[in-house]
């Protein structure tokens, strides 16, 4: 059987697993049977080497094994890339798996998908280590490390501590003050720094302190017991801060610190276009959600958008999931995700699934549980189709819309007690979709965030989740950036939802959503076009006019921080009319014509209120003519102003010549006046 240009390899695991290999071939949608294996990693392993001969791509349906099989692949010389897809703890081992088949054939499709590799950038160490801590503990830490790093210790309030023999660690006093910087890259402001004294007896003593110093390293090891010198700092590379009082996470630190020197790649979690960005405009600030919620504080103003510093960024994802216009989006791009989601949950209907339960957890503490489950537990349910990503708090209400939109009946999301202080963002994107969900009469009980460590705790929940009318499941292509394929799967939900809804409100911080406009207030002064971002709010090159294009407004606040009349107020909304997509009239006026020629340059309120503001008010205003300049074009106030101004560099006037007339013109004017005595 070929799935995606691949050949699927499937085993029954010693036949722990019903499978059909004619109905399983059937789910997949492919033509001929499967050929089921029993022991493909043992006793049939040729049949491994003739499926693997040449350079066929493969797609193994077995994920305990996969060591084996790549390196019998590199063995064979086999080039492509084999793909592996773990369906026997995430769907057969289970007390459902005579059901499991239609997740068997959604499971072993998406795997059969091409997934880019995220972008990385170079991390570099040399092997510069510093040893922060108190007493014994550290000491004990930095003789170990030393070698094979090059180490220092950083004693700070030392306990009494019976100085070395053998001086084969340089040793200082010191505080940390603060810290930054990454792997390879550290920087530590320390204070009252002073050099371990050589005469030093029965305790280690110090030289007279230095004051403040700044010390570069390649890697940390925190010892001190005190706060963390980083924010989110389990996700700083090459900062460890086991628990001192812990020999086994000590230990575990000093194995992992002795494999950083070299080179190193990291992932470029997030993908930023500035362009996008809703910050700031004119020094107004817009949009902070992104801001707000890193924490590992990697994000910070740049001009009118925000810099993300891919050194210091952990990946977690919860600038993509609150990023109201996809500047920054998680490296995979989106439609990478929703491609695995269309593939995952079209496949599962199609081979006649009852309303599927998406289980979305992470790589780690995630797999683990399932396993868990699978071996000493009921497993997973058959209709829980588990889903991973590498952070749970990259999930924004675009992913959560488009599982819904691909006919997800329930959405369940799996987060790690240890990263609690990190949900913030993910509750108030959980919180948005239960909104549009409920107001469309979708009803509730569709989303669930579990918080917890417990296999156990865990397969109860998925078993006793409530089950609800299914949601008819979209076909569009998972093609495009991240708002769009949003709004499409917002137009198909309010198409099949229970409670049709034109508009429907949302909480506040929405990124969706129009504007209310004061209309006897507003000038048209039309400061607010310029500063959107998005283009949401236009203008009219031909009347006085200001017009909203509702599906690209994001609620930055960027209009209302503008307005110099105050009269814009936000209005977070889901809008399902055709109408959304089109500019829609908020004001107009009639123009106002120049007094002097006639053309129309402004808005009669506009000229009104300049009128009222500097008339008679302002030196520059203060006679009729003066004022008479406000109601003309920019071209007339030039005319007028420079027909009344004698030019600066003009000499005195030159006198007239003296011609035959005029000495003719005086004789008759005299002769005049002779005959009239």
């Amino acid at each position: 059987m070929g799935i995606g240009g691949k050949k699927v390899l499937v085993c029954s695991c010693e036949a722990t697993m019903p499978l059909d290999g004619n109905a399983l071939a059937k789910a997949c949608d492919v033509k001929g049977t499967v050929a089921v294996h029993h022991h493909l990693c043992r006793t049939e392993l040729d049949r491994f080497h003739d499926a693997a001969a040449g350079d066929t791509s493969l797609l193994i349906a077995c994920t305990q094994e996969q060591p084996l099989f790549a390196e019998l692949l590199a063995t064979n010389g086999n080039a492509s890339a084999a793909s592996f897809a773990n369906i026997r703890e995430r769907a057969l081992w289970s007390e459902e798996a005579a059901d499991a088949l239609p997740k068997v054939a959604a499971l072993l499709t998406e795997a059969a998908l091409d997934i880019p590799a995220a972008p990385s950038l170079t991390l570099r160490s040399s092997g510069l280590c510093i040893v922060y801590g108190r007493d014994e503990v550290a000491l004990e830490a930095a003789h170990q490390l030393n070698l094979r790093l090059d180490v220092t210790l950083l004693l700070s309030r030392p306990a009494e501590i019976i100085p070395p023999n053998v001086m084969d660690i340089p040793i200082f006093r010191g505080t940390v003050m603060s810290a930054r910087g990454h792997l390879g890259a550290f920087e530590l402001t320390v204070d009252d720094y002073a050099r371990s004294a050589a005469s030093s007896r029965h305790t280690l003593t110090f030289e007279a302190a230095t004051g403040k110093v700044v010390r570069q390293c390649d890697l940390i090891l925190d010892l001190s017991g005190d706060a963390a010198l980083f924010p989110s700092a389990d996700r700083r590379d090459g900062y460890f801060r086991p628990d001192p009082k812990n020999p086994a996470a000590v230990q575990r630190a000093l194995f992992d610190l002795v494999d950083l020197v070299g080179e190193f790649e990291k992932p470029r979690y997030i993908a930023f276009d500035a362009a996008l960005c809703a910050y700031s405009r004119s020094r107004k600030i817009g949009c902070t959600r992104c801001l707000d919620i890193c924490p590992a504080s990697a994000i910070t103003p740049d001009g009118d958008h925000v810099a993300i510093d891919p050194y210091l960024c952990g990946g977690c994802g919860a600038c993509h999931s609150v990023c109201p216009t996809g500047a920054a989006t998680y490296a995979m791009p989106p439609h990478a995700v929703a491609a695995r989601l269309r593939t995952l949950l079209l496949t599962y209907h199609a081979a006649g699934g009852t309303p599927p339960v998406l289980f979305i957890h992470d790589p780690r503490e995630g797999e683990a549980l399932i396993a868990a489950m699978a071996r000493f537990g009921r497993g997973l349910p058959a209709r829980v189709l588990p889903f991973a990503l590498n952070e749970v708090t990259q999930i924004g209400f675009d992913t959560l819309a488009l599982a819904f939109a691909y006919g997800a009946a329930q959405a369940v999301i799996l987060a790690s007690p240890k990263k609690r202080d990190e949900l913030g963002a993910l509750a108030s994107q959980m919180n948005l979709a239960t909104a549009m969900l409920e107001g469309l009469g979708f009803g509730t009980g569709r989303l669930h965030l579990l918080v917890e460590a417990d296999p156990e705790a865990v397969e109860t929940a998925l078993y006793e989740l409530p089950k609800p009318a299914p949601i008819p499941a979209a076909q569009f292509l998972a093609m495009g950036e991240t708002r769009g394929l949003t709004r499409l799967a917002l137009v198909h939900l309010g198409k099949v939802a229970p409670t049709p809804r034109e508009t429907l409100p949302l909480p506040s911080g929405a990124p969706f959503g129009s504007v209310a406009i004061d209309v006897a207030s507003c000038t048209l002064c039309l400061a607010c076009v310029g500063a959107c971002p998005t283009g949401a709010l236009q203008d009219n090159p031909d009347r006085p006019q200001l017009r909203i294009q509702e599906n690209a407004c994001v609620q930055c606040g960027l209009c209302k921080a503008t307005c110099p009349e105050k009269v814009i107020t936000l209005e977070p909304r889901l809008n399902f009319i055709a109408a959304a997509a089109s500019a829609i009239l908020l004001k107009e006026e009639e123009p106002f014509n120049c007094i002097n020629c006639g053309k129309p340059f402004g808005t009669k309120s506009s000229v009104d209120r300049i009128l009222e503001q500097l008339a008679g008010k302002h030196s520059m205003f203060q006679g009729a003519d003066r004022v008479r300049l406000i109601q003309m074009c920019q071209d007339c106030r030039v005319i007028v102003q420079m027909e009344n101004v004698r030019h600066p560099f003009a000499g005195a006037p030159r006198p007239r010549p003296r011609t035959t007339d005029d000495d003719l013109r005086e004789r008759d004017a005299a002769k005049r006046e002779d005959d009239q005595v």
